[in-house]
């Protein structure tokens, strides 16, 4: 069973930074593409960043689009998500996500609140 742990959430003022990490193990990371996806009270979860099992294609939602950097460690079956210039309307929980063998994995989330 492929695990996806997140960490790195917590509370910080707009304008701030928190650098979100996703370690996953029992996969064969390296050849997944990777995703963050986020979920504020009330809404749907959305796609906030996504790459490629290389690192060298990456995509954003317009909405962190020049705030957000999403990368990779394969050495170190871990991704992160950089995120800066902190907004409240970030305050979400962020969860990590990829596919092998037709399965769609999640991890739990961390939680981010953006907030004075």
């Amino acid at each position: 069973q492929v695990q996806l742990v997140e960490s790195g959430g917590g509370l910080v003022q707009p304008g701030g930074s928190l650098r979100l990490s996703c370690a996953a193990s029992r996969i064969i990371f390296s050849i997944n593409a990777m995703g963050w996806y986020r979920q504020a009270p009330g809404k749907e979860r959305e796609l906030v960043a996504h790459i490629n099992s290389g690192g060298g294609s990456t995509y954003y939602a317009d909405a962190v689009k020049g705030r957000f950097t999403i990368s990779r460690d394969n050495a170190k079956n871990t991704v992160y998500l950089q995120m800066n210039s902190l907004k409240p309307e970030d305050t979400a929980v962020y969860y990590c996500n990829t596919g092998a063998s037709g399965i769609n994995y999640w991890g739990k989330g961390t939680l981010v609140t953006v907030s004075s």
